[in-house]
């Protein structure tokens, strides 16, 4: 038995699926399988229950995968220490970002990032809240770039910036041609979201249902892209974050009236385990990433 057999255990455990495993682990999906019927001789054990549609954890199963996701916390936090105290800022960096940010913000944040700390190897990794905030308290990630608040206990969070919101209607929209609009105008409208598991989603739910707006349950969105295509063939409307504005024809943004702590927004902050051992050097890259947004 070895770190790797069980970093290959916990990953089938994750994506239920041998070659999504594999990709993730960056082997063959045959080495993973050869490797895992090794672990179940090693350990007199069924871990997987293989069928011809799903991959299943045996009731034991289950029960190691939580045994070595400790163990890889523990092994991870090793080699944390022993880095960081070769280089507090130097070293793998494991950043998490969902993806209603990632595509946005971080070509406006990498550059200063790698200036301000050169020492530092950036590895980017993308996925819904609830997916990122697990594999942060597993130890997997370091920190975290996402929508506040995070509801977890033992987690650290620091404010970035506010991001608003602003209404996105289609060129033929009755409302298209106004330079403003207040949020009774989303009385009745039809309303586009993510689908979900995004987060935009649950925070755009909040102001559709203050508002009396409706969501059109005919289509739920995997990107904010999908959802600008569809805004623009006048399926619905949708609020779209200020990052994502880009300019495509057929689209029209409008701001809400009001200020910007009154308008319909997000918060976007950097998170990370209030036991982390590099707190010195979050506490920094959260002042660094005030200064490229403010």
């Amino acid at each position: 038995m070895n770190i790797r057999d069980l970093r290959y255990l916990v990953a089938v455990a994750e994506h239920r699926h041998f070659g999504r495993a594999a990709e993730a682990c960056h082997v063959s999906q045959p080495t993973l399988s050869t490797q895992l019927k090794k672990l179940e001789e090693t350990l007199g054990v069924v871990l997987i229950e293989r069928t011809n549609r799903q991959v299943m954890l045996s009731s034991v199963g289950e029960r190691i995968v939580e045994q070595a996701q400790r163990v890889l916390r523990e092994v991870n936090q090793l080699v944390n220490i022993a880095e960081q105290y070769r280089d507090p800022f130097g070293g793998d960096f494991r950043l998490g970002v969902i993806p209603t940010v990632a595509p946005y913000l971080l070509p406006k944040i990498l550059g200063p990032m790698r200036k301000a700390f050169p020492e530092l190897r950036i590895q980017l990794n993308e996925g819904q809240t609830h997916q990122i905030v697990a594999r942060l308290k597993q130890g997997q990630l370091d920190a975290l770039i996402l929508a506040l608040p995070v509801e977890e206990d033992n987690i650290v969070s620091r404010q970035l910036y506010r991001e608003p919101f602003y209404f996105t209607v289609a060129s033929s929209h009755p409302l298209a041609a106004r330079k403003t609009v207040t949020q009774e105008d989303l009385d009745h409208e039809q309303v586009l979201l993510l689908e979900d598991g995004h987060c935009l989603r649950d925070q755009a739910l909040d102001v559709c249902d203050a508002n009396n707006a409706v969501e059109n349950t005919n289509f739920r969105a995997t990107s904010l892209e999908t959802l600008r295509q569809m805004v623009r063939a006048d399926v619905g409307i949708t609020l779209m974050p200020e990052l994502a504005l880009t300019k495509s024809a057929g689209v029209r943004y409008i701001p809400f009236k009001g200020t910007k702590d009154s308008v319909p927004h997000r918060d976007i902050g950097l998170c990370w385990r209030n036991t982390s051992t590099r707190a010195a050097l979050l506490e920094q890259l959260a002042e660094l990433l005030r200064d490229v947004m403010d």
